[in-house]
């Protein structure tokens, strides 16, 4: 049952926990540093073939050195994928399909938060773009490859911003203003609903769609979406700051719902006390429950980019 949170996880679970993944194959987005790069370690070291995507060659090339030297029997493969323009998520998803015989799991975990108003390569705002609809679109588009694996999985990355977050989307191209804090809130709201939505439609397929969030995690997004922060920005980190758990932590609940045998299929997945701790079922927006507005929300994502599936 979708948000159940009746099941119980184990209460300190952690990567020991991951069971051996050789002979499977997973794809993460924005592999290169923070929840990414430690899923991807994580993976690596359990045997996975891990393909890391990153949004440069530089950056995938960089980090498959790193993780080589750490784990020398790594099985690491690289691709850069430009998640703000369409057109290239859409060429490299052929490019994978003709290299890769399957998948069994994709990551959807590479986001971008409160930059200045930017509109992505087609005209969208480019947090909404980034973090829900490229995503959408690399998902559907490996769909074939992902249903030649049964119970393949798809997890996509949300955020505690999600419970911020507002239904509508009617300024998708920042037309009539720009809030960066509610754009982002928005695009996390979207991630929810859109896992969400595709456990519903895969239901015939063996695959499983999920959803995780890492709380209040140190990663690079604090830091590289903002060059110049404000001072209340600037206080709001230093205050919170001792309370935020680190990347590697807030890592797990994403690789919980990729690799646990006891997760179904549209779980949601966060840190024990929400903000911090070990992985359990986590509670969800009420907005992404509404089965309407996701089905809304799914159509109108759809219609902006059916042309590039």
């Amino acid at each position: 049952m979708i948000n159940s949170l009746s099941r119980n996880t184990p209460k300190n679970w952690d990567t020991k926990n991951i069971p051996d993944l050789e002979g499977k194959t997973a794809l993460i987005t924005g592999s290169n540093s923070g929840l990414g790069y430690y899923t991807a370690k994580a993976l690596a070291e359990k045997n996975c073939h891990v393909i890391l995507s990153c949004r440069t060659p530089e950056k995938s090339i960089a980090t498959k050195n790193k993780l080589q030297k750490l784990i020398p029997q790594a099985q690491l493969s690289t691709i850069e994928i430009e998640m703000s323009d369409f057109n290239k998520v859409s060429s490299k998803c052929d490019q994978i399909s003709n290299e890769y015989e399957s998948l069994d799991l994709l990551i959807n975990n590479a986001g971008i938060m409160h930059p200045p108003k930017t509109l992505n390569s087609q005209g969208y705002e480019i947090q909404f773009a980034v973090n829900h609809l490229s995503h959408m679109l690399l998902t559907l588009k490996l769909i074939p490859l992902l249903e030649k694996i049964k119970n393949s999985r798809i997890v996509t990355v949300t955020s505690l911003a999600q419970f911020f977050g507002k239904v509508g989307w009617k300024n998708l191209k920042a037309e009539n203003y720009y809030n960066k804090q509610e754009s982002y809130a928005n695009s996390k709201l979207a991630n929810i609903m859109f896992a969400l939505e595709l456990n519903q439609k895969l239901k015939e397929k063996n695959i499983l769609s999920l959803a995780a969030h890492p709380g209040i995690a140190k990663t690079n997004l604090f830091n590289a979406q903002r060059p110049s922060p404000s001072r209340i920005e600037k206080l709001s980190l230093d205050l919170f700051s001792p309370i935020f758990q680190s990347a590697e932590m807030g890592a797990l609940p994403q690789l919980y719902a990729a690799t646990s045998d006891s997760v179904k299929s549209g779980d949601h997945y966060g840190p024990k006390f929400n903000f911090r701790g070990h992985p359990k079922l986590s509670k969800t927006s009420p907005a992404a429950l509404n089965t309407i507005e996701r089905k809304s929300l799914w159509n109108k994502s759809l219609e902006i980019i059916k042309e590039f599936i």
